[in-house]
C-alpha cells in the first residue's frame, strides 16, 4: 500500500545508540543549514546517516532524506519555542535514565558501557541531555499538530476506494483466538526445600564463600547467572515490585533472607547504592513442579473444557472464573495482538506450540488442554478456542476496517503535518547551503521563501 510519507523523525532520533553516537565529539566541518536560530552541521547528518543505516531496519535512507528530516526537526523545535511547547526536566531525566538502561542491557553491564565510551554514566548522561530534550520537544510539537485528528467511517471508505487495486495489501491467513490458562501449584514441600537451600547458600556466603561462585553454580536466572548473579545500574521499575521492595531496603554488603516473587525464590546482596540506583547480585532458584502438580493442573483444565463442551459453562465465563492469565481473563479469554492493535494474529507468526494447536482447529472449536511455557518462563497448561479464521485475501472494509482506518489516519496526519510545514516555512528563516549533498533540487523548497 503506497501511503503518503509522513515526517516521523525516523532518523534513529529516538534510539539509545544514536544518542551515544551524538554524544561523541563532533568535527565541525561546515554548517549545512540554518533553521531559525539553530544550525545543522554536516557532521550531524553524517552521524545520523551512519547510525540509521548501521541498524537493521530492513531499509536504507539517503543523506538527503536524513538532511530533510533534521531540517524538519529543527523547524519543530523552533516553533515549539514560539508556541511555548515544552517538556519538563523530570521527563527528560526519566527518558535519559531509560535510554541508559537500554545501553547497559545492550553492553552487558555498566562497567562495559563506561569502558567502551571511555566516559562515566554521569558524563554520558550530561552529553545526552540537550539532544534528548530537543528530541522530546520536537516529538511533543509534532503530536500537538495532529492532536485530536480522527477519521470518520466515510473518510476511511473514501481512502480505501481511492487506492489502486494493486496497492491494496494482501492479508495473510489470520485467526482470532481465546485461551484459559492454569499454572500448576507448587507443593509446600518443594517451596520449603528451595527456601532451605537458599538459606544454606546465604550462610555459606556470610562465612566466606563467594556469592559470585554460588550464583554461577546454582542461580536459575539466565540473565545474570554467568555473571555471578550481578546486575549494575538498576533503577526502580526494572524488576518486579517484590524484588525491588527487598533490594532497595538493604544496606551495602547485606544479603537478604530468601523471599518469593512470581519467578521463584531469591536471595539478594546489595553491592552499591547511588541514590535510586543499585548494583546487586542475586541467586534465583525455582521450586520444582512434580508430575502430580502438573497432572492436577491438567485435570482441572480438562474438567473446565468438559463443562464448556456440554454447555454447562460458557468459555467467557470460564475464563473470567478460572483463567490465571491476567492479560486475557477479564476479556473473556480473548487474546489481543499488541503489535497490530486488534485481535487478529497471522497464523504463520504464532509460536510453534500455539500454531500446532490452532492449525488443527476450525472456527468455534475448543482444543484439549496442552502444556506450554509462558513468556516469563513459567510452566502452564491452557485450552484454546479458535474464535474465527480468515483465509488469505486482499484487504477489505468488512474484514479489515480497523487496519484500513489506521492507514487512513496515518495518511490524514501526514497531510496535516506537511501543510503545517509549508505554512511555517513562509514565516521562518531557513538557509540550506548547497554543495554538501546531491539534493539541492529536493531541498530547494526549504530555501525558496528566505532569500
Amino acid at each position: 500500500m503506497q501511503l503518503k510519507k509522513a515526517h516521523l523523525l525516523f532518523i534513529s532520533l529516538f534510539t539509545a545508540t544514536a544518542l551515544v553516537a551524538q554524544a561523541q565529539p563532533k568535527t565541525v566541518d561546515g554548517v549545512a543549514a540554518i533553521v531559525g536560530g539553530d544550525i545543522i552541521l554536516k557532521s550531524e547528518i553524517e552521524e545520523q546517516y551512519e547510525v540509521f543505516n548501521r541498524q537493521n531496519f530492513g531499509e536504507s535512507v539517503s543523506h538527503c532524506e536524513v538532511f530533510e528530516e533534521l531540517l524538519f526537526q529543527k523547524l519543530l523545535i523552533h516553533h515549539a519555542e514560539i508556541d511555548s511547547v515544552t517538556v519538563g526536566e523530570d521527563e527528560v531525566e526519566a527518558n535519559m535514565d531509560r535510554r541508559i538502561q537500554q545501553l547497559i542491557m545492550q553492553m552487558g553491564d555498566q562497567q562495559k558501557l563506561e569502558e567502551f565510551y571511555e566516559k562515566s554514566v554521569v558524563e554520558i548522561k550530561e552529553e545526552m541531555r540537550t539532544l534528548i530534550k530537543e528530541q522530546l520537544v520536537a516529538q511533543r510539537m509534532q503530536m500537538t499538530i495532529v492532536e485530536g485528528i480522527e477519521v470518520t467511517p466515510s473518510e476511511v471508505r473514501s481512502f480505501y476506494e481511492s487506492l489502486p487495486q494493486d496497492s491494496v495489501p494482501l492479508i495473510n491467513a489470520e485467526v482470532e483466538i481465546s485461551q484459559i490458562v492454569k499454572y500448576p501449584e507448587v507443593s509446600k514441600e518443594a517451596e520449603k526445600e528451595v527456601v532451605d537451600k537458599l538459606a544454606g547458600l546465604k550462610e555459606r556466603i556470610e562465612n566466606g564463600t563467594s556469592f559470585s561462585s554460588m550464583a554461577i553454580l546454582y542461580s536459575e536466572d539466565p540473565g545474570s547467572n554467568k555473571k555471578g548473579g550481578e546486575y549494575k545500574g538498576i533503577q526502580r521499575g526494572v524488576f518486579v515490585k517484590e524484588f525491588e521492595a527487598v533490594a532497595f531496603n538493604l544496606r551495602k554488603g547485606e544479603i537478604s533472607d530468601p523471599f518469593k516473587t512470581e519467578f521463584g525464590y531469591h536471595i539478594v546482596q546489595l553491592l552499591e547504592k547511588r541514590g535510586e540506583e543499585l548494583d546487586l547480585r542475586h541467586i534465583l532458584i525455582k521450586p520444582k513442579l512434580s508430575q502430580e502438580d502438573l497432572k492436577e493442573a491438567k485435570n482441572f483444565l480438562d474438567s473446565v473444557a468438559s463443562a464448556i463442551n456440554t454447555g454447562d459453562l460458557t468459555f467467557e465465563d470460564a475464563a473470567r472464573m478460572y483463567s490465571e492469565d491476567e492479560n486475557t481473563r477479564f476479556n473473556g479469554g480473548k487474546m489481543s495482538n499488541f503489535q497490530s492493535g486488534n485481535n487478529k494474529f497471522e497464523i504463520s507468526q504464532l509460536d510453534r506450540g500455539l500454531f500446532g494447536v490452532v492449525n488443527n482447529l476450525e472456527a468455534g472449536e475448543l482444543s484439549e488442554s496442552s502444556f506450554f511455557v509462558s513468556d516469563d518462563q513459567r510452566e502452564a497448561f491452557r485450552i484454546v478456542r479458535v474464535d474465527a479464521k480468515f483465509e488469505p485475501h486482499r484487504a477489505n472494509l468488512d474484514l479489515d476496517f480497523t487496519r484500513i482506518k489506521g492507514f487512513a489516519l496515518q495518511e490524514k496526519q501526514a497531510r496535516l503535518v506537511d501543510e503545517w510545514k509549508d505554512e511555517k516555512l513562509q514565516e521562518t528563516f531557513v538557509k540550506v547551503n548547497s554543495g554538501y549533498y546531491p539534493c539541492d533540487d529536493q531541498l530547494n523548497a526549504w530555501n525558496s521563501n528566505n532569500d
